[in-house]
């Protein structure tokens, strides 16, 4: 069976960095709901159209077609006054404010510098995948937008 729209896709994935270097790997498969429904980056999506069980997809994602460019105005100082205080370097940190995560980059002088980027914004990445499965959607997972049982998502 080819990947069409409204197929959930099982795959398995690595993703690396500009150097070759592995970011990071599936080790349980990943199921999508294929056909524009934001499971995955649209670019690797496009590649997986018409694709089968078995069949691999290699290729580069630009910053923009992946994690985003870099936005200097998502970092910010903030006091650690103002933080809870078991922050650290390398946490996260949500706000109900902006719906942004926050990672801590840096604590110095009783300040926070706060970074709402991804960790991999402004990169370009390297997609790998294996297509292990391919099935027609249910209607209920087309009415979610995901799939539904293994490796998808549980309700």
């Amino acid at each position: 069976m080819k990947i069409f729209t409204n197929a959930v896709v099982t795959l398995r994935f690595r993703l690396l960095d500009a150097d070759g270097e592995v970011i990071e790997q599936s080790n349980e498969p990943l199921a999508y709901l294929h056909g524009g429904y934001s499971g995955i980056f649209p670019k690797v999506e496009d590649a997986l159209n018409f694709k089968e069980v078995g069949e691999k997809v290699k290729l580069s994602l630009e910053p923009a077609e992946a994690f985003g460019d870099y936005d200097p105005s998502l970092v910010r100082l903030e006091p650690l006054i103002n933080l809870p205080p078991d922050t650290v370097v390398g946490g996260y940190l949500s706000s109900g404010n902006d719906g942004l995560v926050w990672r801590v980059t840096e604590i110095s002088d009783g300040q926070a510098v706060l970074d709402g980027n991804h960790e991999l914004a402004g990169q370009r990445v390297l997609f790998e995948c294996t297509v292990l499965d391919v099935r027609p959607a249910a209607e209920d997972e087309i009415e979610h937008g995901h799939p539904h049982g293994a490796h998808g998502h549980q309700h």
